[in-house]
């Protein structure tokens, strides 16, 4: 229902989900590949822009959207006494729904450009797993950090803008001369890890590394259960900060 209210409000509803991300590739395409000359294929580089903005796209939109969740629905939070957890997660549940259907567009066309699927396309089973869990612990601390303070409104915006040129959207981590420099750069931005793991997967069909994976989920699963216990124990103190 709320994918379909959300819908609503646009002309073209649904085409939307498909529209925004394909526009966003096709502008970075014209910048950076027509305007200023990557040097790499058309072809590669619109496979390589697609990765990495679908994925960036579902992280960003959903922390930004989740974090400003409970706030938004101040009314609410003075009337009924629920997990403050709720309200980000349905942001969460309801963005991974609509990124199922922009993945099975990224998969088309990935194949109508010579890619074609096979066994090491199953890794990404884990990883999108993985970047669920990192886009769940960071839409819940953004949403706690909201509510402590609205000023974080104005700094998650900025925060996405930094993650945008800093998580290898447009450019290619593994092209880093200084390999030092690179691994400490897919090191410190889990994002940028998440997001050369879909290349590395889909368009190169190599498996990602493994122990980076597993300890950014278990680091995410950690901050989950922070962020979800402090939300219970703080409930009060939280709907009093949304409410003044």
């Amino acid at each position: 229902m709320l994918l379909k209210a959300d819908s609503s409000k646009f002309s073209l509803g649904f085409l939307w989900w498909f529209l925004e991300p394909l526009l966003w590739v096709s502008v970075f395409f014209l910048v950076f590949n027509l305007i200023l000359d990557s040097g790499r294929k058309s072809g590669d580089f619109i496979l390589f822009l697609t990765c990495g903005k679908f994925a960036f796209i579902w992280f960003s939109k959903t922390v930004s959207q989740a974090s400003g969740s409970i706030i938004a629905s101040q009314g609410l939070v003075g009337k009924v006494n629920m997990p403050k957890s709720l309200w980000p997660m349905s942001v969460v549940q309801e963005s991974l729904y609509r990124q199922a259907t922009v993945y099975l567009l990224l998969l088309l066309i990935l194949v109508v450009f010579g890619v074609y699927p096979g066994a090491p396309w199953l890794w990404m089973i884990p990883v999108l797993a993985v970047m669920y869990l990192g886009i769940v612990a960071c839409s819940l601390i953004g949403a706690c950090l909201v509510c402590i303070s609205r000023d974080f409104q104005k700094v998650i915006p900025l925060a996405m803008t930094f993650l945008l040129f800093t998580s290898g959207i447009f450019w290619d981590v593994r092209q880093i001369a200084d390999q030092e420099k690179a691994a400490l750069l897919l090191t410190a931005n889990p994002l940028a890890f998440m997001i050369d793991a879909h290349r590395q997967i889909l368009m190169h069909k190599q498996a990602p590394d493994l122990l980076h994976l597993g300890l950014i989920a278990l680091a995410s699963s950690v901050l989950i259960a922070l962020s979800v216990g402090y939300m219970r124990k703080h409930s009060q103190y939280l709907a009093l900060k949304v409410l003044t």
